[in-house]
């Protein structure tokens, strides 16, 4: 404050606070730490104990005013802009006040207002950026430095340094085959439609924005101008911003955790290989036994198909959505679940928040009670889903909330199952009409969150020890906080760079940046296919290194490669399992270290490296924990690939040679043997571990 007293003196003996014809720049001082440099075209510098926290260009701001729309293919969003008239707001002046806030001051030609304001609060910097207008749009500039990164903005399969492209966050389907272009029965998706996106970047020199709104945002990294990216928030003439100042990136993403909240770890159980099973009670005890008999180390079987099974959209294997139990492939479902925990298994089922219309479970009640969303004209709203027509539960209301919760407290209660795949939440139609009148289209992003909290809440009741995973793939800010495990979705069974394989690592990775620990994924994926031998091998031994290790059957079911098909697959998995529970002591200690830390238990290079700068662009090889590098085989074919090592003596965990880091290499990968390399000293333990 004193620094702000006297520069506020300084500014007034000067005769006036900063005028915009100034020809140098001003210095703003807002608390002891933190400083705003203001240039006469509206540039400005935010540092943090001199470090930089943020630069805005010199653009002034951007609004927009339209009539939004939209179109929808099964969970898809193609957004639209009818009557747009655009605001451009040219830098007028900044002037600092007693509260630690600096705001810079911008005018259209009709001399309407819009502006940002910068504040320390002692505890945390913040902007808000506003106008007086009314505005479904407005937008801010930020530089793009020559030396600074654009990483993260939720769950992205791409890369993890976006700078360069240009893209929505909206909460949606992340598409079949990703290549743009819908088809008749799945949408195709692109580069950056996401489950789980985020308002958030971290800029890799050590700060962090995240933009604090549940509306659609369009950001444009240095895309159209080198010089400018974009940062576009719809919803109104307003929106904030807080900054994490770091100084590190692993700084940075504990104090996103701070703010938004943490997920709770997983119990032990859930370190142990999952298999997933189905075709009914029998089906499901005949695999058990055969894993038994393989001596394959399981700790999980979650059977999808607990509800029923249907046909899926164009073929394949389907699930009835409804939240009972299917009694003809399930008989004495309770039976089962003891059976298995008798045998050291915990039994994971599956739900979703779709209320199909076809059938008689729930649909009729609900309709009846008002408790699914509405249309215009009053009615309960019908949209297509992958499954056919269904409605959506109006989670605005707490009678909707008290239904749904019953039939999952009845799953537990009645069966004792021990958690479920919290499948979808992405469907919530932009016209819906909600019981308390709120905003549709912000709440889309936040519909995953109260669809999930839903089972978090009869979990936190009949388990408060935490004994129960519930695993989901959508969200948004504040996701964190309910999910428990978040799996990467439906990638394609195949090694195309778009959809398949190689799009989980930077899945893991940008989900350990936005503040999500306990990650998994669909060995060996999940649509197309059906899955090759070489890609379900090398599919196992990604498993292997991630933090949670669980097969899928997929969707061309019968087609697709599994365990159980050869001896040296059946080795394969055998030896891969066992591995994971090496490593299961190890990712429960930074499990149990995560609530503190905030550390991804899969992490960017350059969260255990901060000061390597190359590690910033890597989205191809990651750390699991500290110290154990980890870079799987995600090409057709390849037997050997290139891994960058930072500083440091790096011991290759299957031969125990050593290499110095600070260097790119390139290295042997036969099956079996996916370069993976620990920092600092030898892995026998690994080494060891034999079929």
């Amino acid at each position: 404050m004193t620094r702000l007293i006297a520069r506020l003196l300084a500014l007034a003996s000067s005769g006036g606070l900063l005028p915009a014809c100034a020809d140098d720049a001003a210095s703003f001082a807002l608390s002891d730490r933190t400083d705003v440099e203001v240039t006469a075209d509206g540039a400005a510098v935010i540092e943090v104990e001199g470090r930089t926290v943020g630069r805005l260009a010199p653009h002034g701001l951007r609004g927009a005013r339209f009539t939004p729309g939209h179109n929808e293919f099964i969970g898809m969003y193609e957004h639209f802009r009818e009557g747009e008239t655009r605001f451009d707001f040219a830098f007028d002046d900044a002037t600092a006040t007693a509260d630690d806030m600096v705001t810079l001051r911008y005018r259209d030609d009709d001399g309407a207002e819009a502006r940002l304001s910068i504040r320390d609060d002692g505890s945390r910097v913040s902007l808000r950026v506003e106008s007086d207008l009314s505005l479904q749009s407005l937008a801010v500039p930020v530089a793009c430095e020559s030396e600074g990164t654009f990483h993260g903005f939720g769950e992205q399969f791409n890369a993890t340094d976006q700078r360069g492209e240009a893209f929505d966050l909206f909460v949606s389907e992340q598409g079949i085959g990703r290549t743009g272009v819908p088809n008749s029965v799945a949408p195709g998706g692109d580069a950056h439609t996401t489950y789980y996106p985020m308002p958030y970047f971290v800029d890799a020199r050590g700060y962090g924005w995240l933009l604090e709104t549940d509306h659609r945002t369009i950001v444009d990294l240095c895309a159209s101008d080198p010089e400018t990216a974009w940062f576009e928030v719809e919803g109104g003439a307003r929106f904030d911003v807080t900054v994490f100042a770091g100084p590190t990136v692993p700084d940075v993403v504990r104090q996103l955790g701070d703010a938004v909240g943490r997920p709770q770890p997983p119990p032990p159980w859930a370190y142990r290989l999952w298999i997933g099973a189905q075709g009914g009670r029998d089906a499901v005890l005949a695999e058990v036994d055969a894993l038994e008999a393989a001596d394959i180390p399981v700790g999980v079987i979650w059977a999808q198909d607990w509800s029923g099974q249907r046909p899926n959209l164009g073929g394949g294997s389907g699930v009835e959505y409804r939240w009972v139990a299917d009694e003809t492939l399930y008989p004495d479902l309770a039976g089962l679940v003891d059976d298995l925990h008798r045998r050291d298994l915990r039994f994971l089922t599956y739900a979703n928040p779709f209320i199909d219309a076809a059938l008689d479970d729930h649909f009729p009640a609900m309709d009846a009670d008002g408790l699914l969303v509405r249309d215009a004209g009053g009615a309960s709203l019908i949209s297509a889903s992958p499954a056919g027509d269904t409605g959506h539960p109006d989670f605005t209301r707490s009678e909707t909330r008290d239904y749904t919760t019953a039939f999952l407290r009845a799953k537990v209660e009645d069966f004792g199952i021990d958690g479920w795949m919290a499948d979808f939440g992405e469907y919530l139609p932009l016209d819906a009409v909600l019981s308390d009148g709120r905003d549709p289209r912000a709440y889309h992003n936040r519909y995953p969150e109260a669809w999930h909290r839903n089972g978090r809440e009869v979990f936190d009741a009949l388990r408060p020890d935490g004994d129960y995973v519930l695993f989901t793939r959508s969200g948004w800010t504040g996701q964190q906080a309910v999910a428990n495990v978040v799996w990467c979705g439906d990638q394609e069974a195949t090694f195309a760079a778009g959809d398949g394989i190689g799009t989980v690592v930077p899945c893991m990775i940008n989900l350990g940046l936005a503040g999500v620990p306990f990650v998994t994924h669909d060995i060996a994926g999940f649509s197309g296919g059906p899955s090759t031998k070489e890609l379900y091998l090398r599919w196992i031994e990604l498993g292997a290194f991630s933090p949670i290790m669980r097969t899928h059957e997929g969707n061309l079911k019968e087609e697709n490669w599994s365990w159980e098909r050869d001896a040296e697959t059946t080795d394969h998995l055998r030896r891969f399992a066992r591995v994971h529970d090496a490593l299961a002591p190890e990712l429960q200690t930074w499990a149990a270290a995560f609530p503190t830390t905030g550390l991804p238990l899969v992490r960017h290079m350059m969260i255990v490296f901060p000061e390597d700068p190359n590690c910033r662009p890597l989205s191809d090889q990651y750390m699991l924990g500290p110290a154990l590098l980890v870079a799987p085989v995600l090409t057709e074919g390849s037997t050997s690939r290139s891994v960058y090592l930072p500083p440091g003596t790096w011991y290759d965990v299957w031969t125990g040679n050593t290499r110095e880091g600070g260097q790119r290499v390139d290295v042997d990968a036969p099956l079996g043997r996916p370069p993976v390399f620990h920092l600092g000293s030898d892995r026998p333990d690994l080494r060891a571990i034999t079929p």
